[in-house]
């Protein structure tokens, strides 16, 4: 007897792909056989589409992950049947949307009949938040099956709408028979509003068909913006959220300019785009818009240069955390309740986004946070990720030399906040860019909150930590990152342990500090997060902070505007990582001519500090050749990254910037006397507590 040859695994795909056709071919069969079916064969024909369609995905999955390589024997014309493969796929695919589409249409029809009876009762029961879970669905077979007393209630509603105009956000292909082609900004007439998505629309030349709803947005006349604001957040509780000004008749409409306000606006833009890409396919459905992106894009309140100024006492007669030792000649240390090390070792299992959208940047944004409010600035480390292994994001601890302090995965964390709730969060995040458009973005792609302190209030142990991500905001409870990969598994223990090892996860480990490290960071204000690579640099700041305006101001009660161009530009260092790399290279450089002794004084040091960021920072922060520092833009990085490396070359060559600061091809920007002066009294830190 022969041994039986083992399949290879493109063959054995093969016979899956087969098998899934003929269980489709029956399901179709089965529905037009039968004709007119009861609705609960309805409701298990359109079940076994979902969990086909979920079966068709995860064959999809090991196709584009097949490589030649890996076959145990010779497969000839192994591209061509992976696309013969691919196409079966997709073929299976458009035939079970097909299904479902019919499905969803029979049992909508049903419920106009119904709706005739019900037309002028009012719906009094809020709608439960589905949009989201039908959103994460494939755009391929529709979305999640409501109940059929939801979809009367939808109904109802929508016929009680006046308004049923919207405008186009986007240009929109057909992408099957039966579907609409519009273009951005064409106004669409909504004939039906059906649960799965899909509105049949009329546009104006009188053409109708399906189109998603992800596209639109209500489209408002002058005349409706008489409506009451009840009426519009009714009807934005139930479609789309719309901003809306409420006015009265007759009043003047006045725009809104609070930032508020705003951020509220772009994030109604943000969440709309990613309905879009989420109904494309191109992102999973537990990605949304960066919660943390959000607020630091809402002013300087979350950046750590906000929090590296002095806190004013209650009577706003001292500062808080700024105080001088008179018998060691320095700042005082002050002592906090968190003090620890965090490093970031890795990502795992982080979804990948489709290929209709670019990423510029793979990121972790950490925070102190209580649960309800954020208590320090927001910091943010950029991860590398590797082709070979597209899940798993890295980072670079303990960053020297001429990395950037961007890839420090050594993390510091201060708080003094008394909260028994405190913790870290972490929000894994992508900026990216959509191919078609050219619209620029950036998505939460998991979140996880750390606490600090157990029930007791004793701090957790400074250990690693494997902590798996949350989908969704950091507000929503219950929504996984990635639906099709579920964090329970049929069987036993070892099925569970194989689930939970697909789950998307961030590794990070808590370290004590040491007593050098505890010195420095008990100089430092008492709440902030940064990189450990930078925390000397920061020092020399709060010490020269000290001596301006502790130690050498002759009248303490004054508040007159200090000429010092280090306290009044080194806040802008935190924004910009790269400026603050060239005066950490050029610190590294100075200090080595040092001498020991030279080293263990500590005005010496400062003012060797002070030569150096004179001759290193201030000539780049005014150079007209360094464009301004814009986030995740690899043009813009590579172009700051040239002049600055020209830069330091010059002045290692020329034996100081003075060559280059007097050369007449040198261009800088005009003096700003805001960039000589510091006004602590408009810098202060308000107590956020």
């Amino acid at each position: 007897m022969f041994a039986r040859r083992q399949r290879g695994p493109l063959q054995a795909l093969r016979r899956r792909n087969q098998e899934l056709k003929l269980q489709i071919d029956g399901l179709v069969a089965e529905n037009q056989s039968k004709g007119n079916l009861e609705p609960s064969k309805k409701q298990d024909i359109y079940k076994r589409c979902i969990q086909l369609k979920q079966a068709i995905d995860e064959n999809r999955t090991t196709l584009q992950n097949l490589n030649k390589a890996d076959e145990s024997a010779p497969v000839g014309n192994y591209e061509q049947r992976k696309l013969e493969e691919q196409h079966l796929l997709d073929t299976l695919t458009c035939q079970l949307k097909e299904l479902a589409v019919s499905i969803s249409r029979e049992k909508e029809s049903k419920n106009d009949k119904l709706s005739e009876e019900v037309e002028n009762s009012a719906s009094t029961e809020e709608d439960e938040d589905d949009e989201e879970d039908e959103e994460g669905e494939s755009e391929e077979i529709g979305r999640e099956e409501e109940s059929e007393e939801e979809e009367k209630e939808e109904h109802d509603s929508t016929k009680q709408m006046t308004n049923t105009q919207y405008i186009a956000l986007g240009d929109f292909a057909a992408q099957q028979a039966g579907d609409l082609t519009f273009k951005k900004g064409e106004i669409l007439h909504i004939i039906e509003k059906k649960p799965d998505g899909w509105w049949m629309a009329k546009d104006e030349k009188g053409n109708k068909g399906l189109i998603p709803r992800t596209y639109l947005e209500p489209y408002y006349k002058e005349e409706d913006s008489r409506e009451s604001s009840e009426e519009v957040s009714k009807e934005d509780s139930e479609e789309d959220v719309e901003v809306v000004d409420e006015t009265a008749d007759g009043a003047e409409v006045k725009p809104r300019t609070d930032s508020h306000w705003s951020a509220l606006q772009k994030a109604i833009s943000e969440i709309n785009t990613v309905d879009v890409l989420t109904t494309m396919g191109a992102i999973p459905a537990g990605f949304r818009p960066s919660t943390l992106s959000q607020m630091l894009e809402e002013g300087n309140q979350f950046r750590a240069s906000y929090f590296l100024q002095p806190e004013l006492t209650t009577s706003k007669l001292a500062f808080k955390d700024l105080m001088w030792d008179a018998k060691e000649g320095t700042i005082k240390s002050i002592p906090s309740r968190v003090s620890l090390i965090l490093t970031l070792w890795s990502c795992k299992m982080i979804p990948l986004p489709g290929t209709s959208i670019q990423v510029l940047s793979r990121h972790v944004r950490l925070c102190l946070f209580d649960g309800s409010k954020v208590l320090s600035n927001i910091h943010t480390v950029r991860a590398t990720w590797q082709p070979k292994k597209p899940k798993t994001w890295t980072f670079s601890p303990q960053v020297s030399g001429i990395l950037p302090c961007l890839l420090d995965g050594d993390c510091f964390i201060r708080s003094n906040s008394p909260s028994p709730d405190l913790g870290i969060l972490f929000e894994l995040g992508i900026s990216y860019i959509r191919n078609s458009t050219g619209e620029r973005g950036e998505l939460s792609c998991g979140w996880v909150f750390l606490k600090l302190f157990d029930a007791s209030g004793v701090p957790i142990p400074a250990k690693t930590y494997e902590l798996f991500l949350n989908g969704g905001a950091p507000h929503e409870k219950g929504v996984d990152v990635d639906p099709s990969v579920p964090r329970r598994a049929q069987g036993g223990v070892f099925h569970q342990m194989i689930a939970m090892r697909r789950q998307p996860q961030l590794l990070v480990k808590l370290r004590s500090v040491n007593r050098r490290s505890r010195t420095i960071l008990s100089l430092l204000p008492e709440t902030l997060i940064g990189s450990m690579c930078s925390t000397h640099l920061l020092l020399f700041y709060r010490q020269i902070l000290g001596d301006v305006l502790l130690r050498d101001r002759a009248n303490l009660q004054s508040a007159d505007l200090i000429s010092h161009p280090v306290l009044a530009t080194f806040p802008v260092l935190l924004e910009q990582p790269d400026v603050m790399d060239a005066l950490r290279s050029s610190w590294a450089e100075k200090e080595s001519t040092l001498k020991r002794s030279e080293k263990r004084d500590k005005e010496l040091l400062k003012a060797k500090f002070l030569l150096v960021y004179h001759d290193c920072v201030l000539p780049l922060l005014h150079s007209t050749l360094l464009p301004p520092f814009r986030w995740a833009e690899e043009e813009t990085e590579a172009a700051r990254w040239k002049v600055i490396a020209d830069f330091l070359k010059q002045s290692r060559e020329n034996g100081g910037s003075l060559k280059a600061l007097l050369s007449p091809d040198g261009v800088h920007s005009p003096f700003d006397l805001s960039e000589q002066t510091y006004d602590f009294l408009g810098e202060i830190r308000k107590n956020l507590s």
